[in-house]
């Protein structure tokens, strides 16, 4: 039998994980709005980020009519948090559209990080944060994700900058003039 702690985020960065009240929301969310081909939670995660606009990465094939829950039932917070959950699929892909919701600036920080210290995720964005900086380092709720989370160091790294980003091309078209936060 495989052992299913491997195949996470968890088990990539050699860290435990706790049974999370939002894995039951999440459950329950997912059984009433249900996504075709979503077999995973992840599935469906990116699915629900892909109904807000978040569309950085996609699952195939494409979902037409799918609505996910609204903000106020599932607030981009909760969807952020639950993108970067340790016990998840280690899937780095997701954590690109938990950067990107980010990135956009429209998250109440307070509450991101209430639910990131509530799932125990702060290692992850903190992580993020930090790369992101790199590319836009006067990010406002990049910056205070930083300054406000421990800054604890994964054995691997979580995501590369250049994962949370996307290259401006020179007139010349063969090398990037700069790169920008996918937003």
């Amino acid at each position: 039998m495989k052992n299913r702690w491997a195949d996470t985020l968890a088990g990539r960065l050699g860290v435990n994980v706790h049974v999370s009240s939002l894995d039951f929301k999440l459950e329950r969310l997912m059984s009433r709005y249900p996504s075709p081909g979503a077999v995973f939670v992840e599935d469906w995660l990116v699915d629900v980020a892909n109904a807000r606009g978040a569309t950085v990465v996609r699952r195939i094939p494409e979902l037409g009519r799918f609505r996910g829950p609204d903000r106020a039932e599932f607030p981009d917070e909760e969807l952020i948090v639950a993108l970067c959950r340790l016990q998840g699929l280690d899937r780095p892909q997701i954590l690109r559209l938990a950067g990107q919701l980010i990135s956009r600036g429209e998250v109440d920080v307070i509450t991101l990080l209430a639910k990131a210290r509530q799932e125990r995720v702060e290692m992850v964005l903190h992580e993020m944060a930090r790369q992101a900086l790199m590319v836009e380092p006067d990010h406002k709720v990049w910056s205070e994700l930083r300054d406000k989370l421990p800054g604890t160091h994964a054995r691997d790294p979580v995501i590369h900058w250049s994962r949370l980003a996307w290259p401006i091309m020179s007139a010349r078209g063969c090398n990037a003039d700069k790169w920008v936060l996918v937003k």
